[in-house]
């Protein structure tokens, strides 16, 4: 067959597969764990069996990714914003800001530190053969005053165009605090309470969204592991094999060692049940390769193990930008170690060491800027005087390491939103150790959420009050309760699924069946 012919045969394939996952949850009320695992098995058969013909299947991959990707600024903005207004609290705030600025720094530190020890234990790069790339086209690193003026926002639009998320959270913290300030009479808080009203009713109106695209994501898993196994290269792998499995040892103890036990210790909580509610965002974080994709899911699976709404959009929207364990903790200082040895330098202890301190501090300056793996790395390999070409030596790796990356990114940032609110004394442990259904917390929203609109209406004539709170407050009340019935159990609608150009995190929209590494 020709390969046109076995593209549209593997097309055909993934859309009968698509309606017997469809089936499942409709007939024999298969949950959605369960689809996203029947879904991961079929996705590697078909990478298997249709390699290097799955150009219309990364096709809905493509769709998905870029619809999820364009729901993350609305969803965070509306989020925070109406999360904040409901707080009231500068002093919390400084304090949930603090708290995890902290954790999702330790954690880069500490991965970091893994990978350094494991790498020098493998002798990563002892003995390899090399050829340095006279064609590669380094990456720009920006200044670190750059940095830190990009973070702030420039234009709104323009930033949510891009996906920058920092300007965005930043933006819809300035909001909410001006809205907390301005409130500060009652005559004040009835001038601004339409505001409010509108806030919360877009909060309700995206969250509503994240679940309509979420509930897509078993067929987007499918499409995304058949492309990924498709287009794998086994004999390009082979000299870098040790570099590769040394990699997934240092994020698989960062996960699965490291956070559990910084949760247990900080919170006293059993992290299995962290497990439990956050496979399937490992799963959408490995299979997507996106950190900023991912934090719909992410916000929805934190409120579903008993986070606070605040506390799930901030911690989430900050840890795809910041602290991100697998981009600039693992990655950089394994390239590092590997560059060292392959070219016989002779590191003492306290240099090996300082590889970490700056994979630490570039970390820092490097909070938004896209590409993190490939810029910290560069700027890594800059301060330590390193030759920068070594990076593209990993270039046949770099989209597998990346799938565990921004799995390991995701789940930091989600350990990190259950510890802030455990030490908050904010989170519902019922939920948390699934003694209680996420939906019963939604039907406690609903009426919280009726009672912010009473609040903030206080004061107002009873026409207006009764016009605010009623045509806004109520039905988007309304809505929210017919959305939320049973959040966590998706129901599965139109074939979609994502595919785009990785960014370690900040994954950018590209054609159908065009499919880029982040090491380009």
């Amino acid at each position: 067959m020709s390969d046109v012919t076995l593209n549209w045969v593997a097309l055909g394939v993934t859309v009968i597969l698509f309606a017997g996952i469809a089936a499942l949850s409709v007939k024999k009320k298969a949950g959605f764990t369960t689809r996203v695992l029947l879904a991961t098995v079929l996705g590697i058969g078909m990478g298997v069996i249709f390699k290097g013909h799955t150009d219309y299947v990364a096709a809905f991959g493509t769709v998905w990714s870029n619809v999820i990707s364009a729901i993350v600024v609305p969803l965070l903005l509306f989020s925070i914003i109406a999360s904040i207004t409901n707080l009231g609290e500068s002093v919390r705030l400084r304090n949930i800001g603090i708290k995890t600025i902290v954790l999702l720094l330790l954690n880069t530190l500490t991965a970091a530190a893994i990978t350094l020890a494991l790498a020098l234990a493998f002798g990563v790069g002892k003995g390899f053969q090399y050829t340095l790339p006279t064609d590669y086209q380094q990456r720009e690193v920006p200044a670190v005053i750059d940095t830190i003026v990009n973070l702030f926002p420039t234009n709104l639009a323009a930033n949510w165009s891009e996906n920058q998320v920092v300007p965005v959270v930043v933006f819809a913290i300035l909001v909410a605090v001006a809205y907390n300030a301005a409130g500060s009479t009652d005559r004040a808080r009835a001038a601004i309470a339409p505001f409010k009203a509108f806030i919360d009713a877009g909060n309700v109106v995206m969250s509503r969204a994240t679940q309509i695209v979420v509930g897509f994501t078993p067929y987007a898993v499918l499409s995304l592991i058949a492309a990924a196994v498709s287009g794998s290269d086994v004999a390009a792998l082979l000299p870098l094999l040790v570099v590769l499995v040394v990699a997934y040892i240092a994020m698989a103890l960062q996960m699965f060692v490291v956070q559990p036990l910084v949760l247990a210790a900080a919170t006293r909580l059993n992290p299995v049940y962290f497990f439990k509610s956050f496979w399937t965002t490992g799963v959408v974080a490995f299979t997507s390769e996106s950190s900023i994709g991912t934090i719909p899911v992410t916000v929805r699976q934190l409120r579903g193990a008993g986070v606070p709404g605040d506390i799930a959009s901030f911690v989430a929207g900050l840890g795809a930008n910041l602290g991100m364990p697998g981009c600039a903790g693992v990655w950089p200082v394994l390239l590092a170690v590997f560059a060292v040895n392959a070219q016989g330098l002779a590191y003492s202890p306290a240099q090996y060491g300082f590889l970490v301190v700056l994979a630490l501090l570039v970390s820092i300056g490097t909070v938004g800027v896209p590409g993190t793996a490939t810029i910290t790395a560069t700027s890594l390999f800059a301060a330590a005087g390193l030759p920068i070409p070594f990076i593209a030596i990993s270039q046949p790796i770099s989209q597998i390491v990346d799938m565990g990356r921004t799995a390991l990114n995701v789940a930091g940032a989600a350990n990190t939103a259950v510890v802030v609110a455990a030490s908050e004394k904010q989170l519902d442990e019922d939920l948390y150790y699934q003694r209680k259904a996420f939906a019963e917390e939604e039907e406690d929203a609903i009426e919280a959420f009726r009672g912010t609109i009473a609040g903030v209406t206080s004061g107002v004539p009873a026409t207006a009050a009764s016009s605010s709170a009623g045509a806004v407050g109520v039905s988007a009340a309304s809505v929210f309760a017919s959305a939320s019935s049973n959040p966590l159990d998706f129901t599965p609608g139109a074939v979609l699924a994502g595919q785009g150009e990785d960014l370690c995190g900040v994954r950018l929209p590209v054609k159908s069946g065009a499919r880029h590494s982040e090491e380009k």
